[in-house]
């Protein structure tokens, strides 16, 4: 049972948890931290919780931002506005089981090297969104970077991306942009995490990350690339690491499914096995909780950018290797 959680004002009077989990509500709107906070205290009485446990069960969203999760966000992501419902009903659904929220939020400014911003065409325009840029058009002078003296930097950045046989260069949309409403979590999710901070006694925990201006960082853990000319761009970040991999369960979704997700778990599934193997059956993808980027319009399609397929032969890889695949509706365990 849930206090008049997304009903406003709020009256203190009891409502079923489904009645409220199936409110129609503003997707982009400002959160209510008091409801939230409300229905948190009355839950407390109605069914209370167990202390929360160090070593229990942690949920690990990543990029669940208005970015990717709203049609009108600079890089909406088809199916992520129902991925974050999904989301955020469960961890409502299962708040007296989880011990610890972990959000990731993808933070950027205008002049980062997947942004258009930061390249002209060789007639000086500034590329369209989705554009492809490899180390090859860099040295043929197809694309040159804005700023003439990153031109080497540019071209070592885009051949060192390529040869990890991850991703090539792609002109994203602006999205995530440090202070913009596109930056926030979705509010969906804020009031669910709001929730279970009243509820159990404890904070979400935020990880930023995508901050500087020569790598693209899909993973939560660490940038596609590590060094340029020998500048360190970022490193493993063994602190968030250690904090989820000290539960006996950690739970994963968010957006999107072909990028920033896929990298994160890839990251996070190469480092258990190389240090504890047998704890891969800890981690959980929920995999009705993320959605992969749509293909460009491209044909033929090149295969590093049929993004949905790449995808699902992520996650069937994972599986196979002996991450858990579940979907919001299944059992808890």
């Amino acid at each position: 049972m849930l206090a008049c959680f997304g009903r406003s004002p709020c009256t203190r009077g009891v409502i079923d948890e489904a009645e409220w989990l199936e409110q129609p509500r503003d997707p982009l709107r400002v959160e209510r931290a008091n409801e939230a906070f409300e229905a948190g205290l009355a839950a407390r009485v109605s069914r209370p919780p167990p202390g929360v446990r160090p070593d229990g069960v942690a949920v690990f969203g990543i990029d669940n931002q208005v970015s990717f999760c709203h049609p009108d966000g600079g890089l909406y992501v088809p199916g992520a506005e129902e991925d974050t419902q999904r989301a955020a009903r469960w961890i409502v659904r299962h708040a007296d089981r989880i011990d610890q929220l972990v959000f990731s939020l993808d933070t950027h400014r205008m002049h980062q090297v997947f942004h258009r911003s930061w390249w002209r065409t060789a007639d000086g325009a500034a590329p369209e969104p989705l554009t492809v840029i490899r180390a090859e058009d860099v040295r043929e002078g197809r694309f040159v970077p804005a700023d003439p003296a990153e031109r080497e930097r540019a071209l070592e950045y885009c051949r060192k991306l390529e040869a990890t046989g991850r991703y090539v260069l792609t002109i994203w949309p602006f999205h995530g942009m440090l202070g913009g409403v596109s930056w926030a979590l979705m509010p969906a999710l804020v009031e669910a995490a709001l929730f279970h901070a009243a509820y159990r006694g404890q904070d979400p925990r935020y990880e930023m990350k995508g901050q500087h201006p020569l790598t693209e960082h899909f993973s939560v853990f660490r940038p596609e690339v590590e060094a340029l000319q020998g500048e360190r761009l970022g490193k493993f970040n063994r602190n968030l690491f250690d904090a989820l991999m000290r539960h006996e369960r950690v739970f994963v979704f968010g957006q999107a499914k072909s990028h920033c997700v896929l990298s994160t778990v890839r990251d996070l599934v190469e480092r258990v096995e190389a240090e504890r193997p047998e704890a891969l059956s800890r981690l959980v993808l929920l995999e009705d909780a993320t959605s992969p980027v749509p293909p460009p319009p491209s044909e033929p399609l090149p295969p590093e950018l049929d993004f949905p397929r790449i995808a699902d032969e992520a996650f069937e890889d994972f599986r196979r290797r002996g991450v858990r695949i579940r979907k919001t509706t299944d059992e808890f365990d």
